[in-house]
This record gives C-alpha cells, structure tokens and sequence, in this order.
C-alpha cells in the first residue's frame, strides 16, 4: 500500500508553480508575448484502492475474542432513541484486570476485532474492550414510515451530550452485562486507557468527546472527519488554535478527493480536515496525519487502521499529558509546567472575587472573607447555577465595595469601623473602583434591560448607559483610557471612551466572544486586566483574553469545563490568575504576566498597532 504523503502531492505543485512563474517572468524580460497557458498542479487519480495488511486479516494461532450485541432504550440523555451496541471482549481478557476501552461511534466497522486480536497478541496495544455504539433512531407515530435520524444531532454537535451519554449510561450499561464466557466486564476508569473512534460524522463526534471530556478519553482516531458546516464543525480550526492544549494524542486520516456527495454545500470536506490538521500541529497536539487519494470513503481508514492503533497506543502505559502550546500568545503569559490548582471552594456560592492591595484575594462578607487555607473538597453536592453572584470589589485604601440584595452599595474600611451605602435603589450587577474611589457599576434588569452608572466617591450617581443585553462585568484599561463592559446575554462586549471627567462616550460592541454549542449568549461575567492591556473574561468558556483590538487570542478553560463566573489577579506580584467557578469552586495559576487592579495608578502601556 502506497499512502500519499504531503511531500508527494502538496509540495510539488508548490514547486510547479513557482517554476511556471519564471518561466513566464523570463519570457517578459526578453519580450516574448506570453503563452495562453493555465499552469494547474498535477494531482494523482483518484483511487480507494487500498490493500488491507496482514493485521487486518484473521492470522493463525491467534486467539480471536468474542462479540456480542444489545439493543439499548430509554436513554435520559437522549429521549426516545433506539440503537444498537456491540462490545468486543479480547481473549486475553481476564475480569480480574480492568481492560482498556475503545469506544467507535457507528459501530465496529475497521475490522476492529481482527485487528485487535492481531495487536493485542502481538503486545502492540493493551488488553483492550471495544464499544461499538450506533447512532439513535427515534420512530414516528406510524412506524415504520420516515423515522427522525439523530445520528447528526448526536455526532456532529460540539457539545458534551454524547460524552455524558457515553460516560453514564453505554458504559455503565456495558459492566451491567457479561462476556460471552459468563464473566464480569470491568472497565479502567484511567482516561490514559481511554480510546475513541470513527470515521465521517463519527471522526468529529469521536474528537468532540475528547475535547469536551480529556478526564475520560485521551486517544481519538478519526477518519474522514466532517469538520465542515454540519453543526459548526468549522469553528473548531480556531478555537483549537486558540484553545490551551489538552491531554490528548490525535490520528487523523482523509483524501486528498473526500467529498460528500451528499453534503457539498456544507464546505470544501479535504480542506476541513488539512485545515484541522495543521491547527492541531499549530496548537502543540501529539498528531499524527495520513492522507490518500481516496473521496469520502473509508478504504483507506480500515488499511492504516492497524498502524493507527499502534502509534495511538504507543509507548503504554505512559501517561498522555498536554503538550508545550504552540499558541505564541499564550506561551507569553503561560509557565511551563503549571495548570489550574484548587484554591478554594464555597460549594453552591456563585462569588465575585476581589483583591486587596497586597495581593490578598478576598469575597464579600457572607460568602466568607477570604481564601481558605484548610482542607478543600473538590466536589459540590449542592450548586445553585441560576443565582447571580454578589458584585464585590476592593478600593487601594483597602474600602470594601458590596452589592447590597437590597440595592445599593455598602462601602466599609478594611478595618470594619465605619461603613456607609451609595446608590441606594440600583440593582448593581457587576462594579470596579478607578484609582480616584469613583465607581463604574452596571445593573441589570427592568424597563431599559443592562445600565451603565458612574458613582463619585462622594455619593453623586449618573447613568452612563442603558439598553445594554445583561451588562453584568465591567473594568477600566490599567491607562483608564478605556472602560470594558461585557453583556452576559449577548456574545459581543462593550467598549467606551473615558473622558477627563469620567464620563464615556464612542460606544461599540468591540469585543466578541465565543460561544459553547450548549448556550446562546457567552454568560460573560468579570473582567481583569494584565500589564499588556489584554482582558481576561469569565465566560461560559472559561478565560477568555482578548488582546487591545477585542479579539480573543486565549482561551483558558477551567478543569471539567464548568463556567467562570469572576477572575481577578492576586498574589504578592499580582501574577497568580484566580477564577471563580459556576459551583463555588475557586482556581487559581500562576502566569509569567502580572495583572493590574483597578484600584491600581494609571500606567502606559505598550505601544500597541492596529492589527
């Protein structure tokens, strides 16, 4: 089997190009009138003419496992729906030692079992349990006629849906039976002995759950992926490029002709997953790539499979852990080495965090004051995910600033002997206190939805703003040139120009968020700022830092994927980022960048272009 390399077929053109450009530069030069010719690359035929290798055919004296099959109903996760699952279980499996898994969306369809019963007794990849698990069908109220196919719903979306179906009921479901044999099925729950696979709309359904789920899944093959406009396939080029890497090790495989005939409006199917490809290497991912000449078929995928598994399983049982990023902008602030560390955690609180002047990360007062240094359990039984947290912020004199439920804002001195509430009557949703004790605040609800207030540190009130879709965060730039305000029901944030009387003007929707498949507005919530002037937001994403221009280069997700409600920086340089979580949890990492509170004196910043 020959497989086309990317030296074979996109180089050479390349150079075929350039050639026919002298030729026709040198024929001007000597005034010669140039020839009517169209210089094209030369692409080999198309073929899916592929030769299965000796692993992928039964070989003799190798012991062959057994498969069985189940019909399975009454999903919660997926009402309705009615699929079929088949589990291979290897010969050498043994119910005393947790096999590995394979889960291949669309059922066992490379030769699986063959191929794993060659591999295993070879030792090229571990004792390992294969899940085959077909796409749902839900019938009509007259079947058999025109049943709903949910096999684009469940696949192609970029939520955690098919994960969680995966993860709390096929597998359960699966230890629930027994082998052909009579014997328990036990699973590793290791996520390092956890595989994924599948070819057109399961290739991209297999990566969605890694990426959603890298605490459960951390080998993915995909084949003739539809990283195309099923269900928002192509957004994954940039947000991977964007995305701090994840714990996973990635094979990828299509042809240089793969089209849909289905589907060719949906997008250009080879260009999609080159496209994905080089982000993935542009990224950092451990990825391996094999393109062919083939058109959307799996010809090519079921002969390399074999090879696929090998290099998925090299080197077991060494850990896959996240790679160095390639991101530039992220290996500016991120140090090697360091992820998200629990600092903290107020189980079924939504809270705002602050930071004093010396670094300290404070809450408001009935969420409990400050971090805790005792012990911290990384789970929440309870967690209100519709409250709205408390705005808090801290003055540099050290004067707490609280939202009072009531309205209004309590101001006290960090001592506690005095306090006294501004802006009685405001609903206020999120707040910072410029350099000055001015306040910028927004509030949220009522006639006019999201305001915009400027409080005087002398009690005085003016609206700034009104009409704003959820104005909830909002920070000064560190030169207080420049007043962020994000909108939590939209994905666009605000911009303002601050003038020499700390009013605004030149409102645009500067900043623009992303967006998870599972909402329709970002959920963006607080706003810290750094010494380059970038912003760090708490969305339904994460961290997402977007640089001068509003655009977002970072993005920064928590452990388990749960929605940042608050972030600030902390610590005695003011370099540890704290985040705080839709459940109470509290994060915190360390950067090679330092923050600057609001509270902090005006400073320029870098020279910065128009991009």
């Amino acid at each position: 089997m020959r497989v086309l390399s990317r030296s074979t077929w996109l180089i050479k053109p390349c150079f075929f190009l350039l050639l026919a450009g002298e030729i026709f530069y040198g024929a001007n030069v000597y005034g010669q009138a140039p020839k009517d010719t169209v210089y094209e690359p030369a692409l080999p035929a198309v073929s899916n003419n592929y030769t299965l290798g000796p692993d992928s055919k039964l070989q003799p004296n190798v012991p062959a496992g057994k498969i069985f099959s189940f019909k399975m109903q009454d999903s919660k996760i997926f009402p309705g729906t009615t699929r079929t699952i088949s589990v291979y279980i290897p010969a050498e499996y043994k119910s005393e030692h947790p096999a590995c898994l394979f889960v291949e969306l669309d059922g066992l369809s490379f030769d699986t079992p063959i191929v794993f019963d060659n591999l295993i007794a070879q030792h090229a990849m571990p004792v390992t349990i294969g899940i085959g698990v077909s796409p749902g069908e839900v019938p009509s109220s007259k079947p058999p006629e025109n049943p709903r196919f949910d096999r684009s719903l469940e696949f192609d979306s970029l939520n955690d849906r098919l994960a969680r179906f995966l993860l709390e009921e096929v597998i359960p479901e699966v230890e629930r039976h027994k082998t052909p044999s009579g014997d328990a099925i036990v699973i590793s729950a290791d996520p390092n002995d956890h595989a994924i696979g599948g070819s057109s709309t399961g290739g991209i359904g297999a990566f969605t759950v890694a990426w959603q789920r890298p605490d459960a899944f951390r080998r993915v093959f995909i084949a003739i992926g539809t990283f195309v406009g099923m269900r928002g396939g192509e957004r994954y080029y940039v947000q991977v490029r964007k995305t701090e890497p994840k714990p996973l090790r990635i094979f990828e495989q299509d042809g240089i002709y793969d089209e849909w005939g289905g589907g060719p409006e949906i997008g250009d199917w080879w260009m999609s997953n080159l496209t994905m490809n080089r982000a993935l290497e542009f990224a950092g991912y451990d990825v391996k790539r094999v393109w062919g000449t083939g058109t959307h078929d799996t010809s090519q995928a079921t002969a390399v499979f074999p090879d696929a598994m090998r290099w998925l399983w090299r080197d077991y049982p060494a850990p896959i852990r996240a790679r160095a990023p390639g991101n530039p902008r992220l290996r500016e602030i991120a140090v090697p080495g360091e992820s998200w560390q629990l600092a903290d955690v107020l189980c079924g609180k939504r809270v705002s965090v602050a930071v004093e002047p010396d670094g300290t990360i404070v809450f408001p007062r009935d969420a409990r004051g400050v971090i805790s240094t005792g012990a911290k359990s990384a789970s929440c039984s309870a967690v209100d995910k519709t409250a709205v947290e408390q705005a808090f912020s801290v003055g540099r004199d050290g004067r707490r600033y609280e939202a009072l439920a009531g309205g209004g804002i309590r101001i006290s001195a960090a001592s506690g002997s005095s306090e006294r509430i501004v802006a009685r009557g405001l609903s206020i949703r999120g707040l910072t206190v410029s350099a000055n004790g001015d306040l910028y605040a927004t509030t949220f609800g009522g006639t006019t939805g999201g305001e915009l207030w400027l409080i005087r540190d002398n009690g005085e009130v003016t609206k700034l703003d009104e009409g704003l879709k959820g104005a909830s965060g909002v920070a000064l730039s560190p030169d207080g040139l420049w007043l962020f305000v994000t909108q939590s029901l939209s994905h666009q944030g605000l911009s303002y120009r601050v003038q020499a009387d700390g009013k605004v003007d030149s409102r645009e929707p500067l900043y623009e968020f992303y967006v998870p498949d599972t909402a329709d507005d970002s959920g963006a919530e607080g706003i810290a700022m750094d010494k380059n002037g970038w912003a760090y937001v708490a969305t339904r994403m994460g961290i997402q830092v977007f640089d001068r221009n509003g655009r977002v280069i970072i993005i920064l997700p928590l452990p388990d994927n749960e929605a940042a409600t608050g972030v600030t920086f902390g610590g005695a340089n003011f370099d540890i980022l704290y985040v705080a979580a839709e459940g109470g949890k509290i994060y915190k990492r360390k950067l090679k960048i330092a923050g600057v509170p609001s509270f902090a004196p005006r400073v320029t910043l870098p020279k910065w272009g128009d991009g």
